[in-house]
């Protein structure tokens, strides 16, 4: 529930998170798009939306990695009448690897759990975006010798977007 003070702000929210996903207006329609100039790394995939999250939950189950969430954008989108390319938000971490972190640098809380966008755009194509490991460094003062800990989401994104020998 809403107060009628805190509506505005819910809207504009939203209209933050549809300009992220879609891009600015009037950039190649309202189709996805990549974007590579703001922290944000983007690979391709090999495979559709639903196979690449299906693999990376299969790479973090065999890592030991926790699995927090999996938000299924378009289908909430459909829910509501509206039509999202496939879009799912896979959101992972370890609290034993990320707990380091936050006391190092306690802002990076806000960055954590680690995330990958796994997302098609408006020509079919299937991409895999996160958080550059050296963005989140920069932006939250993380040490060097922490920078492992989120850097693996590089790995698990590659290994997730590629077709299995």
């Amino acid at each position: 529930m809403t107060s009628s003070s805190t509506r505005p702000m819910v809207a504009l929210a939203a209209l933050g998170a549809a300009f992220v996903v879609m891009g600015p207006p009037g950039k190649a329609g309202d189709t996805m798009t990549p974007h590579s100039d703001n922290g944000i790394i983007t690979l391709p995939s090999q495979h559709s939306v639903d196979q690449t999250v299906e693999k990376l939950q299969a790479l973090l189950r065999a890592k030991g990695v926790m699995l927090f969430a999996l938000v299924d954008h378009s289908g909430e989108a459909a829910k509501v009448g509206m039509k999202l390319p496939p879009t799912k938000l896979v959101i992972f971490g370890n609290p034993k690897a990320g707990t380091p972190l936050m006391l190092a640098a306690p802002s990076v809380a806000i960055d954590l759990p680690l995330k990958i966008l796994v997302w098609e755009d408006g020509q079919g194509k299937v991409w895999l975006s996160y958080n550059s490991p050296a963005y989140l460094q920069q932006r939250h003062g993380v040490p060097e010798a922490l920078l492992p800990t989120i850097a693996v989401v590089e790995a698990l994104a590659r290994a997730a977007g590629v077709s299995s020998p």
